[in-house]
């Protein structure tokens, strides 16, 4: 009886030796996990209202979306109808349609712990389906006796071109920025080029919804946006911690 006594805490002496042989760690590590939401984010643009509310010639009404896809990338698109009348030197004429837009956004920004805004640089696909109605025009003419002032007006009336289209690539650099919970006030700057553009016979499309203005010698248009949007979280994903790299050692550095 007394060996196994003898044994037993000679068994726990040898234990407790092992223990306070190991090292103690007494850095606190961080057991919180950092979760951010996933989810839709829909909204309008504010510029285009606020034009057709000052200008006569122009109506519009464009809705921006964005589905978020991981920590940086979003899915995005914007689908609107425009509707503008200009006058140019010969003529006068209206551009009427709808385009959808769909891309991809990158967001540069590293947000705080709390923090879901968005600088971001993206790309877009962009199609529009559209008619050119020519309300007026005038006859260019080099022998402008009867008309010294001005040139001559055109006698077949008004002329409308249907079925009209047009692609085009965006490259977009914007931010979204959250005011208050959920809700985004946001803007972008955006330069397409167009792909292909479907002109009328005898007559050159100048005004495609949702590209802007065309130029005879430029296949280029610059755009902008200014939206307000709500963003409706689906569910929740642990935030990827970014690894520091080790430090090397001086014999690794040597």
């Amino acid at each position: 009886m007394l060996r196994f006594i003898i044994s037993i805490v000679l068994i726990c002496c040898l234990q407790i030796g092992n223990a306070q042989s190991k090292p103690i760690d007494t850095k606190q590590k961080d057991t919180v996990i950092h979760k951010q939401p996933y989810g839709l984010r829909i909204g309008v643009d504010l510029s285009r209202p606020t034009i057709s509310f000052f200008e006569e010639e122009y109506t519009g009404l464009e809705f921006v979306g964005d589905y978020r896809l991981s920590q940086k990338y979003f899915a995005a698109a914007e689908i609107g109808n425009e509707k503008r009348t200009r006058q140019e030197d010969l003529y006068n004429f209206t551009a009427s349609g709808s385009y959808i837009k769909i891309g991809v956004d990158y967001n540069t920004y590293a947000n705080w712990y709390g923090e879901q805004n968005l600088i971001y640089v993206g790309g877009r696909y962009a199609f529009s389906t559209f008619s050119q109605t020519i309300n007026d025009y005038q006859i260019f003419n080099t022998n402008r006796y009867w008309t010294p002032n001005s040139f001559a007006e055109g006698a077949l009336g008004t002329q409308e071109f249907t079925g009209l289209s047009a692609h085009w690539l965006e490259f977009v650099l914007g931010v979204k920025a959250e005011l208050f919970a959920n809700i985004y006030l946001g803007g972008s700057i955006r330069m397409g080029i167009l792909v292909a553009n479907n002109n009328p016979d005898n007559f050159n499309n100048l005004f495609i919804p949702g590209f802007n203005k065309v130029t005879d010698d430029s296949r280029f248009g610059v755009g902008y946006n200014f939206s307000i949007s709500y963003f409706l979280p689906f569910y929740k994903k642990a935030k990827k911690k970014v690894e520091k790299p080790k430090a090397k050692s001086k014999n690794e550095a040597n």
